[in-house]
């Protein structure tokens, strides 16, 4: 079990280490109080007792997961970054960079979406 988000960064693949940590200050700027937390077997970052967004490493790509509402306020956003997305999640990789005014969007629209 990792510990922190420290702990989670350095155990995932180093090509993706880097958007991790640029990821991670993306969110810690959007969301300044916010704690950050271990929920799910990944990092991500609550308020309350609601993980507003939360972040992943895979062997090739990221994902930065929200709450379904954020995604679809701004789908137009993300198909137009040239990304791929789901109901709570969308995916990212060293040649397809999420832009980082898009991370602070979809963070905020992730906390309105769950009313904090």
């Amino acid at each position: 079990m990792l510990a922190d988000h420290d702990a989670y960064i350095s155990e995932a693949p180093e090509n993706l280490r880097p958007l991790l940590v640029q990821l991670r200050a993306q969110l810690v700027d959007a969301l300044p109080d916010a704690e950050e937390v271990i929920a799910y077997k990944m990092p991500g970052f609550r308020i309350g007792q609601s993980i507003i967004a939360g972040y992943a490493a895979f062997s090739k790509q990221c994902g930065l997961y929200l709450s379904p509402s954020a995604i679809k306020s701004h789908a137009t956003d993300i198909a137009a970054a040239g990304l791929k997305s789901t109901k709570t999640g969308v995916t990212f990789s060293p040649s397809q960079l999420i832009p980082n005014e898009l991370v602070k969007k979809l963070a905020l629209a992730s906390r309105r979406g769950q009313n904090l």
